[in-house]
């Protein structure tokens, strides 16, 4: 790989991971309602699911996609399906005690907050599967693995594309928590923290609705 080359895959890799998307939303919203200890969990998972799949397809099981062809289209239906639900799940989410309080009240909220009443923060291995059927993530993956690896070294390629996703994805999505967590202060009350959790629910339909568009338009198989 020429330095021309790896240093457009280093820019590829750093825009894609810290533009918006399913897994920024997420990370933001749950930075927001549970702080930083308890979305790490949701944070590694992200991270390390997405550098397994990306050195998965780079390694060629992208190939199996060509062989099965429905069941691509069948990971798409279910990744719309799982985000509308992930979505509902932030847009119920209620604030724990401390998060409560009456306009101007109450102190910031630690990081240790109870479980919330209606939701909890994604866990490792849900945010690892969550990757395969994550429209951007797999669309990032795909692109990265076709254009970037060299094809008379694939296995080499395949390393590099993961290392370079690895070590710009973890701070760039790791920045999209801290700064849900930076804004614990300003959404202390409770019925701006129920408007912040529908919007981010709201935003997140809004990133599947060119892949359902995608569906409806060309149907599932």
């Amino acid at each position: 790989m020429t330095p021309e080359l790896f240093a457009s895959l280093c820019l590829f890799a750093f825009v894609t991971s810290i533009t918006p998307g399913p897994n920024n939303a997420m990370l933001f919203a749950s930075g927001v309602n549970y702080g930083i200890r308890r979305t790490l969990p949701h944070l590694l998972g992200v991270t390390l699911g997405f550098t397994f799949m990306q050195l998965a397809l780079g390694l060629g099981v992208g190939l199996i996609f060509e062989a099965v062809p429905g069941l691509y289209s069948t990971l798409r239906l279910l990744g719309v399906a799982y985000m509308l639900y992930l979505a509902w799940r932030i847009a119920r989410s209620t604030p724990p005690p401390a998060l409560s309080a009456p306009d101007g009240a109450g102190g910031e909220a630690p990081d240790a907050t109870p479980a919330m009443t209606g939701g909890r923060p994604m866990s490792f291995l849900e945010a690892s599967a969550f990757q395969w059927v994550n429209p951007k993530a797999i669309m990032m993956c795909v692109t990265a693995a076709s254009t970037y690896a060299p094809p008379d070294r694939p296995i080499m390629g395949a390393l590099i594309v993961t290392g370079v996703f690895f070590f710009a994805g973890m701070p760039c999505v790791g920045l999209w928590v801290l700064l849900g967590r930076a804004m614990r202060g300003l959404l202390q009350n409770r019925r701006r923290l129920l408007a912040f959790n529908w919007a981010m629910a709201v935003l997140l339909v809004a990133s599947v609705a060119p892949m359902a568009q995608d569906i409806l338009g060309h149907g599932l198989f």
